[in-house]
C-alpha cells in the first residue's frame, strides 16, 4: 500500500519554511505529498534523511502557483525516475516499477481560483487533460488544490461521483468535466 497525500504549503520560499515543512511531515506517514502553492522562485532538489526526497519547482513572475514533490519512504526515493515542472500549476513525480509494485505517475496541480480570467481557468485544465493522456504509465494518480465542492451525484452518468458530497460550487464543475473526458475516478480524504 501506498501512502500518497497533498498540502497546500501556502509558501516554501525560505530555508526556515523547508525546516518547518519536514519537521511536520516527519510526524504522519506517507510515501509522496503532493506540494501546492509553494511560491518559490528558485527550483530546489535535496534530499534530507536518508529516503527523504525533496523537489522544488517554481512559481509564476507575480508570486503565483509552483508544485513539487515531497518523497518519504526509502524504497521510494530509490525508484524515482524523474520530477518535472510541467508548469507552473502542474507537476509530475514518475517512479519506476519496484519488484511486485507497478510504474506509477503522480501528477500535482494547483488549480487557478475563480477570480482568475476564464482563459487561465480553461487553459489550467487544457495542459491537465494533455499531459494526462501523454503519459502512458498503468498507474496515475493526480493530486493538488482544485479549489472545488463536488457535491452527490446529480444523474445517473456520473458514476465517478459517490452519494455523500455536501454541496457543489462553481469550481467544482471543472474537474468534474475532466473527471468524466478522462475516464479518471475521483477520490477524497477525509480530515
Amino acid at each position: 500500500m501506498m501512502t500518497i497525500c497533498t498540502f497546500n504549503a501556502r509558501t516554501l520560499a525560505s530555508e526556515a519554511s523547508i525546516e518547518d515543512l519536514m519537521v511536520l511531515a516527519r510526524k504522519i506517514r506517507y510515501d509522496v505529498i503532493g506540494l501546492t502553492e509553494t511560491r518559490r522562485h528558485r527550483p530546489l532538489n535535496s534530499a534530507f534523511d536518508p529516503g527523504e526526497e525533496l523537489f522544488l519547482g517554481t512559481c509564476d513572475s507575480r508570486g503565483v502557483g509552483g508544485v513539487h514533490v515531497l518523497v518519504v519512504n526509502t524504497n521510494l526515493a530509490m525508484n524515482i525516475d524523474s520530477f518535472e515542472q510541467l508548469t507552473t500549476r502542474i507537476g509530475r513525480l514518475r517512479l519506476r516499477r519496484c519488484g511486485s509494485t507497478p510504474a506509477l505517475t503522480v501528477f500535482v496541480a494547483y488549480a487557478p481560483t475563480s477570480s482568475y480570467d476564464e482563459d487561465e481557468i480553461e487553459a489550467f485544465y487544457m495542459d491537465l487533460e494533455k499531459f494526462y493522456r501523454e503519459d502512458h504509465t498503468f498507474y496515475m494518480v493526480i493530486v493538488g488544490d482544485f479549489k472545488a465542492k463536488i457535491g452527490p451525484r446529480r444523474t445517473p452518468e456520473e458514476l465517478h461521483i459517490g452519494t455523500h458530497g455536501l454541496q457543489w460550487n462553481e469550481q467544482g464543475e471543472r474537474p468534474s468535466e475532466f473527471i468524466m473526458t478522462s475516464k479518471t475516478i475521483r477520490g477524497d480524504s477525509q480530515f
